[in-house]
Order: structure tokens, then C-alpha cells, then sequence
């Protein structure tokens, strides 16, 4: 399976094989999905992203972790 980085402004979830025990402590644990808004020039592999319903940011957060949406998930 061929990972790729989210494209900025996408609707993002976890990945499937993120661990559970890692998906809990996440600060967003349950706010799905996020906008990833890009990654930190000075912080590689690492992204901002703000809860698509609560409006929270998120900073700091490894973007590996997460897939895009699909358009029949929108």
C-alpha cells in the first residue's frame, strides 16, 4: 500500500492501522473529521489540523497518520 500525505484544505480520519492505544491519546480523539490545513515548514512530518465541526486546532500532529476522506464519505 502506497502511503500519501493528505493535500491541504482535505477532510482527513485516522488510518486504520494507527494503534488504538496511540488514536486515544490524541487531543481530537472523536473530533472527525479534521481539515489538514498543511504541514509546519519547520517541523517535517508534522501538520495543523482544526476539527471540521468544533472548530478546534490541533498542532504538532504526525501526518502520517491520516488518510483522506472519499468523495462518497463527504
Amino acid at each position: 500500500m502506497i502511503m500519501t500525505e493528505p493535500r491541504q484544505l482535505a477532510l482527513v480520519r485516522l488510518r486504520a492501522d494507527v494503534p488504538n492505544e496511540v488514536a486515544v491519546r490524541y487531543p481530537f480523539h472523536g473530533d472527525f473529521p479534521l481539515v489538514f490545513l498543511g504541514e509546519i515548514p519547520n517541523m517535517a512530518g508534522h501538520g495543523v489540523f482544526v476539527g471540521y465541526h468544533s472548530g478546534r486546532f490541533y498542532s504538532g500532529i504526525h501526518i502520517s497518520h491520516f488518510e483522506e476522506l472519499g468523495e462518497d464519505e463527504v
